[in-house]
Formats: structure tokens, sequence, C-alpha cells
């Protein structure tokens, strides 16, 4: 068997590139020179030379093209028993041209240097298959093998492959709609073996299992690669330039013939009902569909801490207003927002976008924002665009007074320990807290007398012992005034006892008073 495979290699080799040519040119004028074909595949391979490949490829590619819409399926070819002659050959055709496909994916993924001035051209004529390789149609099937040859390939994820199938295709609407279809595909697949290999790693400690991390985690990167380099659909859902790759569309029903239709035919037979597809709002939900199931089957994987942030940091841009139903993201957004840190604090933004603009509840919203008061904070990366959405997570007039006030107390405390430029943006927020919440001024200013008001109802309406217990722990304010009786440690702001200061306030502010007249 090797021996049949070396001197088949030293056939190849013997070939010249002129009598190559001369194979391509007797393919395409007859019939009857139809054995060039496998000879011409042969040279289809990441190891043979770009110029030997090159010449193959676009001579299998001139045969192919013309005969593609008269060829069975792929998935139909092998269950034929028609003893009809054209039929068989036909079905042959159609199994070779599965073979070049394969070869043309297996080149467009190699890693070989050699290969690369040839990979542009490669992945061009396969996507030229993909176009009317279905029959005339897009052939969805070609375009998700691709996908998931690029994706588990070990192809970075800067690889130029990449870059050149998005600067090039993903502008075609139907060609961005069959990726999100296999986006999700292939992330449900990438789930579903991280919680196997999770398993298998509880059940042992084997190298091979160990070897699959790195692999998966390039999948991942190269999945969000593609999905953030595919362009948003318009704003406008009556848009009717949405220009395609494949003349025929992607939102016209199947055909019940089984025979083969010819193209041009079918193409001008379906144009009128095209145009009226495409102007209608079926485009727009059928996209964001697509675009929602993929988006939510990607984060729902393990995902890298860079990727993590990247995600955050433009998800209320970039993806929540074109979901079908953004409320989908509350378990993403949550679970990070749950996370504390950097994290919860690139997860704050897309979470109030929900929260406000969605109707999403989340009763904990408020005691997480309270926990990301840290010194920490204000170093970092993104602490501009928190403390904004801070000041405007605190703008209700329905926030508690327990709640502002805690806030107010737990900043100016920061306030004592951060770089002067926090300091400032503090006293901002203390300001804005003030100004939007009356009943948290007591924290800084009462009028005099103003304090004792409750005190002595109190002790008029009761004269139990709970009213002289009152009374005395009225006297020892006296003798320490301006005790804080908050919690800066405490972190849930019910509990910090945030406007127990009225009374110490008070009696600061005398003890101030007192000390000014006597001076």
């Amino acid at each position: 068997m090797a021996s049949v495979k070396k001197s088949k290699q030293k056939k190849k080799e013997k070939r010249s590139l002129s009598e190559l040519k001369t194979l391509g040119q007797e393919l395409l004028k007859s019939r009857g020179h139809i054995n060039n074909l496998p000879i011409l595949l042969s040279f289809i391979t990441p190891n043979t030379p770009p110029h030997y490949a090159l010449e193959s490829l676009l001579s299998l590619q001139s045969f192919f093209i013309p005969l593609l819409p008269q060829l069975p399926s792929s998935t139909s070819h092998s269950k034929q028993s028609n003893p009809d002659p054209e039929i068989v050959y036909r079905t042959w055709l159609r199994s070779k041209f599965d073979e070049l496909v394969n070869s043309l994916i297996d080149v467009a993924v190699s890693t070989s240097q050699s290969q690369d001035a040839l990979r542009e051209v490669v992945l061009d004529a396969i996507m030229e298959f993909v176009k009317v390789g279905n029959a005339g149609k897009f052939h969805s099937a070609i375009y998700h093998k691709l996908l998931h040859a690029l994706v588990h390939s070990d192809l970075g994820v800067d690889d130029i492959l990449l870059d050149l199938l998005a600067t090039k295709y993903f502008n075609y609407i139907d060609v961005r709609y069959f990726t999100y279809i296999s986006l999700e595909k292939l992330a449900r697949t990438v789930e579903k073996l991280t919680l196997d290999g999770k398993e298998d790693k509880s059940r042992s400690s084997d190298v091979e299992d160990k070897s699959q991390l790195p692999s998966m985690e390039l999948s991942i990167l190269k999945m969000h690669n593609l999905l953030s380099h595919i362009p948003p659909l318009e704003a406008s859902e009556e848009k009717l330039d949405h220009e395609m790759w494949n003349d025929l569309g992607i939102f016209i029903g199947k055909s019940n013939s089984k025979e083969h239709v010819d193209l041009e035919a079918k193409q001008a037979k379906s144009h009128k009902s095209n145009e009226k597809v495409l102007s209608s709002r079926n485009v727009a939900k059928k996209m964001k569909s697509k675009f929602t199931k993929a988006w939510i089957a990607f984060l729902r994987l393990p995902l890298l801490l860079d990727v993590y942030k990247e995600v955050l940091v433009t998800l209320h841009q970039t993806v929540i207003p074109y979901l079908s139903n953004p409320i989908m993201l509350c378990d993403f957004l949550i679970r990070s927002y749950d996370i504390g840190g950097v994290v919860s604090v690139m997860a704050l933004n897309s979470l109030y976008i929900l929260m406000t603009q969605h109707g999403l509840e989340y009763p904990n919203f408020y005691n997480k924002l309270y926990a990301l008061l840290e010194p920490s904070i204000f170093m970092a990366k993104h602490r501009a665009k928190f403390f904004q959405l801070l000041d405007s997570c605190l703008k209700s007039s329905l926030l508690p007074a327990y709640l502002a006030a805690a806030f107010c107390k737990k900043l100016s405390r920061l306030a004592l320990c951060v770089p002067p430029s926090g300091s400032l943006v503090i006293f901002a927020l203390v300001h804005n807290l003030l100004q939007r919440h009356p009943s948290i001024n007591c924290l800084v200013h009462q009028e005099r007398g103003a304090g004792t008001t409750r005190e002595t109802s109190a002790g008029k309406n009761d004269n139990s012992e709970n009213a002289k217990d009152f009374s005395a722990s009225r006297d020892s304010f006296d003798d320490k005034p301006g005790i804080d009786h908050f919690k800066n440690e405490e972190s849930d702001p019910k509990d910090t006892n945030a406007l127990s200061m009225e009374i110490a306030l008070e009696k600061c502010l005398r003890y101030g008073n007192s000390s000014r007249k006597e001076d």
C-alpha cells in the first residue's frame, strides 16, 4: 500500500505545469477526458506546490460551476439506486465535488507558510461553491463545514483567512445569516465538549484531557472574533438594498419540484418574489432571531477573562440593541455582576439598561452596587463610566432614605483615603445625592432644636422606662458629641445605621457653637 502511494507521489512530481494545464483543458472540452478529474483533484492538497494547486483549482472550478445546479444533493447520492447511466455519472461527479470541497478546506486551514499566497484564492473558490452549490441556492452545508474547520483548526485568532472572510463576505446579509446559524451550532458543540471535559477531569487526570483545554480556548477566541466582526443589521428595518451573496435569497420557500430547474430561469422567476420579501420586516426579524441565538449560545461558554471583559465593555452597544429579547441576557449579566471587582463594574452598564429600559427586576442590585464602593474602584480602568452610572442609578426619587444615606456616608468615608481626583468626584456625587434626596439633609445640616422634636414628644407621651433610657442615652451624647454610628464595614446598606447620625450631628453642632462663643 505504501509503495502505491509512493508511485502516485512520483507521478505527481514528474508532471510539469504545462501538462497539468493540458489535462484541465481536455477536461473542459470533452466528457471523454473525465478521467483527468481525479488526477487534477490529487493536486489539491496542503503539501502540493502552490502553483500546481492553483492550476488544478482553476480547471476544476471552471468544470464544476456550470454543472452544480444539475448535480444531486450530497445526502441523496449515496442512497441513489437508479441504474440510469446519466444519474450514476452525476452522482459520481457529486462525490468528486465533495472531495474537492474537503480538499480546499484542508488547504484553507493549513498552517503551512508556503500556502499563504494560495489561501485567499481557495477561500474565494469555496465561497463561489457556497453561492451556487445547492442547485443554484446558498449551500449552507459547505459554509458550515468551512466555519467548523476554521474554528477548530490550529490557525491563530489574527489569521489572515478570518480577516478575509470578514472583510470580503460579511457585507452580504445571507452570509451573515448563515454565519449566525453556524456559530450557534459550534458554540453548543464546544459547550458540550467543555462540560464533558470537566466530567472527565473529575474522573481522571489524563494528559489528553488537559491538552484539549488550549484548543477549546482558541476555538472560543475565534468564535468571538467572527461574531464581533459581523456588521449588525441596520436600524431601518425597511431598507430595500440588502445585498445578497446568492441571487436567489434566503427567505424564499423551498420548491416542491424534484427536477432541477435552470439557474437563470429560477433567478428570473424568483426576482419579484425576492424583492417583495426583502422589502418587508421579515428580514430584520429573522436576522434578529439568529443573532440572538448565536450570542446567547456563545455567552454560555467558559470565556477567558480578556474575552469576558471585552464582551462586557461593548455589550450595551453592539449586542443589546439588536437582540430580539434583551431579557435573555439577564442570567449572564447577573452572574457577571455577582462576581465582584472589575467584572461587576463592566457588567453594570448593560444590567442598568435591562433594568431601566426592559423591565428587569433585580432586588440585590443596590446591595451589589454598594459593595463595589472600595478604594480600588478609583484606580480601575473604567472608573469614569462607573461613576457616571453610579450617579444615574442614584437619581430616582423613589430611592429609600436609608439607601441614599448609606451611599452618601460610604462615599464620604472613601474621600479620606482616595487620590485627590477621586475626592473631587466624591464631592460631586454626594452633592447630587443631597440635592435629589432632601430627606437625608439631616446628615450635614439641622436647624437648632429641630433634632429635639422627636425626643421631646417621646418624653411627653411616654413616661415609661424606655423614655428614661432614651433620656439617659441622650445625656450620654452630651459628653461625646459627634459620635458616628455608621458601620462602614457593613455590606448591606440597611444595616449600616447611616441615619443614626441625626442626634450626633445635632450635638456636634451645639458643641461647635458653644466652643465658638467661649472663644
